[in-house]
Formats: C-alpha cells, structure tokens, sequence
C-alpha cells in the first residue's frame, strides 16, 4: 500500500461538486415557513436489484403540529454484528413517514472502504428518503435485516428533533463536511442530534461506534418505547417479512408498522 502523506490529506477540502453516483446526485433541503414544511428532494427510487434501480425524488409539505413520532433504525451488516447502518423516521399523523440516512456520499462508481473513511475521501451526505427507498433497499435488495424501533419522544421532542435534522440538511447543502468513520457518521450524528436537545442525554459508549449494536444501548437508556426485554423487542422490531410482502403498496410505511 502506498504511503499516505499526512499533510494532504489534512489539506484536502470537502465540495458538493462531484460526479456523484446517481442515487446520491440530489441533496435534500427543507424550507420552513410556520409550521408548514417543504422537503425538497426526497430520494424514491424503485429498485430491480441493489444495483440496479431508477432514480426518482419528490418534494411534500408536511404539517409540523401532525408530527407525532420518531422511529430509530438500525441495519446490521451481514457476519459484522458489531457493525452496521442506523437511520430515524418522522412520522406524521400515523401517515406519512419521512426517513433519513446520514452516509458517505458516493462519486459514480465509487465504493466504500473503511480505510478511505478515516483519511477525508467521502463527503458526508443526509439522504432523505422514502421508507419504501430506505428499507425496502436494505431489507428486500441487500437483504439485511432491518429493525424499527419507536421511540419515546414526545410530539414536541419529535418535532425539535426534526427541526434540528433539517437545519443540519440545509447547513450540509451550503457547507459540505467529509465523512469519519469514528467522528461523523451515521451513529455520531443521530447522538449529536439527541444531545442538542438534551444534553447528555447519550453519552460516550463503544456501542456509539459499532452501530450494529446501538439498539441494545437505546433500549438500556429507556430511549425505545417497550415494556418487553431486549430479546423480545428486537424480535417484534424486525421488518423484513412485512417489507417484502407490501413492497409495492402505497401504505408501505403504515404496513410494516403492523
């Protein structure tokens, strides 16, 4: 392996103009006014395959005072229990659903390494996204498993929450960051969120840097709304046979959630 030179990579500069891969070439942004809401660029794409798909965004206006609750999400990787993907989910009214996933933000053709991650090589990026993009992606094409939890945020904590994720959309809009795999990630940025909001309400934990296993800290922090164990609440969480049977439902965030 060649030697990294540590100056450059120190001086390298994050940018919002690259060739990006196709389902990664939009930023969201949202637009406030009152308690009305414009979400721009809400990533739906249909998929044939995980690599293979149609790239399609929408814009909506979602009514703050329907925001109701916030769903945490997390994506083992296959053999890496330790490791993997969390996300939240907006919910307004028990109807719509808003999803958001912090990622690297991929140039065409590029893929991830762990390496790379840590030496300023991805830009960080807030996909906004349909849930039928979301998790239909991971748990019908990468066949992960996928697990939603709700929370117990109350309808004034979710729309702080929500609030505070969109500032952070916009901010990325106009001031792009790089990607670490231990400092800006997806975990750290949900973390960074909920402590904005209620200081120390997370603190350091190793489970903070192996996603994989952040559910279990959640549910020991009295974050998830459950009065089972662990186990069970896991067990009921997971997703993956009712996102497959209402793939093409047009209620498909409402019919997982059975």
């Amino acid at each position: 392996m060649a030697e990294i030179n540590p100056d450059l990579v120190k001086n390298l500069q994050p940018s919002n103009d690259r060739d990006w891969s196709p389902d990664q070439a939009r930023l969201a942004y949202a637009e406030f006014q009152g308690d009305q809401v414009t979400v721009r660029n809400i990533r739906n794409c249909t998929y044939y395959s995980a690599d293979d798909f149609t790239v399609a965004y929408y814009d909506k206006t979602f009514d703050l005072g329907e925001l109701d609750s916030v769903d945490f999400i997390k994506v083992p990787f296959h053999d890496l229990p330790g490791v993997g993907h969390t996300m939240l989910s907006f919910g307004f009214g028990g109807r719509d659903y808003l999803a958001v996933s912090v990622e690297i933000r991929r140039e065409r053709g590029e893929r991830y390494s762990p390496t790379k991650s840590l030496l300023r090589q991805y830009e960080l990026m807030y996909v906004v996204g349909d849930e039928r993009d979301l998790i239909g992606l991971r748990a019908n094409h990468q066949l992960s498993d996928v697990y939603v939890y709700r929370t117990v945020a109350t309808p004034q904590q979710a729309r702080e929450l929500f609030v505070d994720v969109m500032a952070r959309v916009n901010k990325l809009a106009r001031e792009p960051e790089f990607y670490d795999l231990l400092t800006n990630n997806c975990t750290t940025n949900i973390v960074r969120h909920v402590n904005t909001l209620v200081p120390n309400r997370v603190e350091y934990d190793y489970r903070v840097l192996l996603p994989g296993l952040s559910d279990e800290l959640a549910y020991e922090l009295g974050l998830l709304q459950t009065d089972l164990s662990f186990e069970q609440t896991k067990l009921r969480s997971r997703v993956n046979k009712l996102a497959y049977a209402h793939r093409d439902s047009p209620d498909f965030s409402v019919n997982i959630r059975r």
